[in-house]
């Protein structure tokens, strides 16, 4: 029996298969499944957590709660699908599941591909964050490349779809560029996924219809979200191609820096540093030809004071853009230490820092076991195999549940307190006035 035929097996009746059609209302076991059966709530995982299982259940708890995860991406009801598809991403981002997905690859990719066709904004979004924790877990190879094969026309479809949902559209931008990173084995499927993202960054490629600018609002999410998945995507160009595409945008870059929208600011700022330094990875002399007056626009975000924006973004702002300007006049990186476990990450580049920030965006906090224990990451940032630990050790490393509540409890009580006397004194000041 091929891997297909063990996939397409579903609920029997009377000892023989029945084709399940996925939204339609001719078929009611669907729904019958999501109100009968222990998978009502998927949204559960992600309140739980992998420690329940860990702690209470057991491999085989964890597989039957997924399959039914799998099988709720196929229920008439929108809300169920999108709860399905939110659960099976967070085990993902949790937990090694290599030998589930590889049995499963085929029927989760139909599903992902149906809710991204189908969906609406939500259920889009959460179709493309799973196909990306999807390729994460199987990691470059053949398994991967089916994936991007069949998932990448229908994300590029999306992103370049003016009717679509904004939000839809810029998670749909991250999977895509995160998928090629992973998994684009065609040197030509990588350059016509660079010319897409770009279309959505660059002035040129920005469409009336589209109603994009780059102002505040949440239309700007999509050029942010589309420049950088394309900076990632430029990490792994050949060295010919980075050239041509940093002559081609290079220049086009520091007009993004006058921006309304501070994370558009931030992020052509943080890209402008990744840039430089490959350019001169590659020329040790590389100079951009205006570098005098884009200093001078680096050096007043650094030290931006406008009072019209808010205290948080430019508190972020001019910390990003102290570094970026170290970057560029010193080819300084301030290097950052991440520890997950017994060991430690020296985060000490701008292509190292942009590709821990991209994948700590798709596995959220899960990012730290997979440092630990996922192959294809600990080969991108050059960790080595995985550290084998015995049951002992791991024990005396886990902060138990509790343990965590009462740590949790005791920061919040401080923080509440040390807020409250930064408003007593505000609030004495104004007695005077």
């Amino acid at each position: 029996m091929g891997k297909r035929q063990t996939e397409a097996i579903g609920i029997r009746w009377g000892g023989q298969h029945r084709n399940i059609q996925p939204f339609s209302d001719e078929d009611a076991s669907i729904e019958t499944m999501s109100h009968c059966s222990g998978y009502s709530d998927p949204s559960s995982f992600a309140e739980d957590g992998p420690e329940v299982l860990d702690e209470e259940g057991t491999q085989e708890d964890l597989e039957y709660k997924l399959k039914g995860f799998i099988d709720l991406t196929l229920d008439k009801s929108a809300k169920t699908r999108q709860a399905a598809l939110e659960g099976l991403r967070s085990a993902l981002a949790s937990k090694l599941l290599s030998e589930f997905l590889l049995e499963r690859r085929m029927t989760l990719t139909d599903s992902i591909e149906r809710c991204l066709k189908k969906g609406k904004s939500d259920e889009q979004r959460a179709a493309a964050a799973l196909a990306s924790v999807l390729c994460v877990q199987l990691g470059p190879g053949i398994e991967s490349e089916e994936v991007l094969k069949t998932l990448g026309p229908i994300l590029k479809k999306i992103i370049c779809d003016g009717t679509a949902s904004i939000q839809a559209r810029q998670t749909c931008a991250t999977c895509f560029g995160v998928c090629c990173f992973i998994a684009t084995d065609d040197i030509t499927e990588l350059y016509a996924a660079l010319d897409c993202l770009e279309g959505l960054f660059s002035k040129a490629g920005l469409k009336e219809k589209d109603a994009l600018v780059l102002g505040g609002g949440p239309s700007s999410g999509l050029p942010v979200s589309a420049l950088l998945a394309w900076a990632l995507l430029l990490t792994i160009c050949p060295a010919s191609e980075l050239k041509k595409r940093l002559e081609t945008h290079f220049h086009k870059l520091p007009s993004l820096l006058s921006s309304d929208d501070v994370n558009m600011r931030i992020a052509a700022g943080e890209t402008l540093a990744l840039l430089l330094e490959l350019a001169r990875g590659m020329e040790s002399d590389f100079l951009y030809e205006d570098m005098e007056s884009l200093t001078e626009m680096l050096r007043a975000l650094a030290t931006d004071g406008n009072k019209h924006r808010a205290k948080v973004d430019k508190r972020k702002q001019r910390s990003v853009f102290r570094d970026v300007l170290r970057a560029v006049e010193d080819r300084d990186f301030p290097t950052e230490t991440v520890k997950f476990g017994p060991e430690r990450m020296y985060i000490d580049c701008w292509v190292k820092k942009h590709t821990y920030d991209t994948f700590r965006e798709v596995l959220g906090s899960g990012l730290q076991y997979h440092l630990q224990a996922n192959e294809f990451l600990r080969h991108v940032f050059e960790l080595g195999p995985p550290v084998m630990l015995d049951a002992a050790t791991l024990k005396t490393m886990k902060i138990s549940r509790f343990e965590r509540h009462l740590y949790n409890s005791a920061a919040f009580k401080a923080r509440t307190k040390a807020r409250s006397k930064c408003r007593d004194k505000r609030a004495d000041v104004g007695e005077f006035f």
